[in-house]
């Protein structure tokens, strides 16, 4: 089964009703990362096994709740101008290289929140200031369907990944069409 294909809602009910488990999820994102990343250079840093780690607690979840809000479990992909605590926030650029912020964006809490797994940093042009996803210090992002082409927009990484199934859903950011292009 293709996961990406499916709304969250069809996948909040898969995993509600325990046709799918999280962890099935997880290996089918890094199973698809593992695929195609090399080429494709949808992120710049993942965290597996974080991730996994935070799929067991979920699934125990499961069973001790009436309601799972919709992003429970999921595998989302957050683009790099998006802080996460803890977590190395580059901008895809060099000049930020080591820069840990000491908070979460409001959007990360809400994923958090949610219970969503947020599996990696996906790739974008440098401090959002681009359209083709060409201009990252971490190398550009390729079309997904035609690696001659150009993603698109500055959020291109977190589209490639969701179409390749490298992340179920992506967060991005749009100032002149870094969403609306890919």
């Amino acid at each position: 089964m293709r996961y990406e294909t499916l709304t969250l809602s069809e996948l909040n009910r898969l995993i509600k009703k325990k046709e799918i488990a999280i962890k099935e999820l997880l290996d089918y994102v890094f199973t698809n990362i593992e695929r195609y990343e090399d080429k494709i250079n949808a992120f710049i840093d993942i965290y597996r096994d974080e991730s996994y780690k935070q799929a067991e607690i979920l699934q125990k979840e499961i069973d001790n709740r009436d309601n799972l809000p919709l992003l429970f479990g999921i595998p989302i992909a957050v683009k790099d101008n998006i802080v996460i605590k803890g977590k190395e926030t580059t901008c895809a650029s060099k000049i930020l290289k080591g820069f840990i912020p000491p908070y979460n964006a409001t959007v990360v809490n809400r994923l958090n929140d949610n219970r969503a797994i947020i599996i990696g940093k996906a790739n974008m042009d440098e401090f959002a200031m681009g359209s083709s996803t060409e201009n990252s210090a971490f190398g550009p992002t390729k079309n997904p369907w035609d690696v001659e082409r150009v993603p698109g927009g500055s959020s291109g990484g977190s589209a490639s990944a969701v179409a390749l199934g490298e992340a179920l859903l992506s967060l991005g950011s749009d100032t002149g069409g870094s969403i609306r292009q890919p």
